[in-house]
């Protein structure tokens, strides 16, 4: 089964939905063979880094709200996110544009790190407050999950996977996607937003049990010989 996600690793929800989805995943006797592919999203395109203002400050100014609503629902998110397992320290956060961070992601997928490094990318924006404009920081976390340190600078200095990043983007667009996380099951499947454990334990239920081949009379092709060991 393939499980497709999209996120921005900005998104509180995003990193929220990815606990509840790893929590579904701890408990599905199948889960070894679900492959998870992190598909990138951005909430803030045209975001710039601005060092002297806060994430509450910025929200409140896109939203055109008070600092003080901002943070009565950055608090509430804060709360969701801790009884989830998440330190949520929304003071040290940086504001920072996402492209960089998604163009890591996909040279992970190349070495098989993806889900690790999306873990570090969120922990590093939410909880450790580093600052994801930075390319010595994203650089950083490559190496912390094993990727080749000059592979890592050479595309961060470079444009590889920036048209990847741009295609997934568009492709949310065609597929109708309107917020994130946004998660596919097998191209069958999708849930929007962080839902409860449930929903995605049920999810995962329902298309591993679609996905089984059903073998019929007529689809066998019979001959002599032959043991039921040599098919496995």
């Amino acid at each position: 089964m393939k499980i497709e996600i999209w996120a921005d690793v900005v998104c509180p929800f995003c990193y929220i939905g990815k606990r509840k989805l790893d929590a579904a995943l701890k408990d599905f006797p199948h889960a070894d063979r679900v492959k998870v592919e992190w598909k990138s999203y951005q909430l803030a395109p045209d975001m710039r880094p601005e060092h002297d203002k806060s994430v509450v400050s910025y929200f409140a100014e896109r939203k055109h709200i008070s600092e003080e609503e901002a943070y009565s629902i950055y608090s509430h998110v804060a709360q969701l996110a801790k009884d989830n397992g998440i330190d949520f320290n929304i003071n040290d956060a940086i504001i920072c544009n996402t492209f960089n961070a998604h163009r890591l992601s996909h040279l992970a997928k190349s070495y098989g790190l993806q889900s690790e490094v999306e873990e570090r990318l969120f922990a590093a924006y939410f909880t450790a407050g580093k600052d994801l404009n930075d390319i010595n920081e994203l650089a950083k976390i490559g190496a912390e999950v094993g990727l080749e340190v000059n592979a890592v600078w050479q595309m961060l200095i470079g444009n590889q996977f920036a048209d990847e990043v741009k295609w997934e983007i568009a492709e949310a667009g065609r597929l109708g996607v309107q917020g994130v996380p946004f998660f596919v099951f097998d191209r069958k499947y999708a849930i929007s937003g962080a839902q409860e454990k449930q929903f995605f334990t049920q999810t995962l239920e329902k298309a591993w049990a679609e996905s089984l081949p059903i073998f019929r009379e007529e689809n066998i092709i019979k001959g002599e010989g032959g043991t039921i060991d040599q098919l496995l």
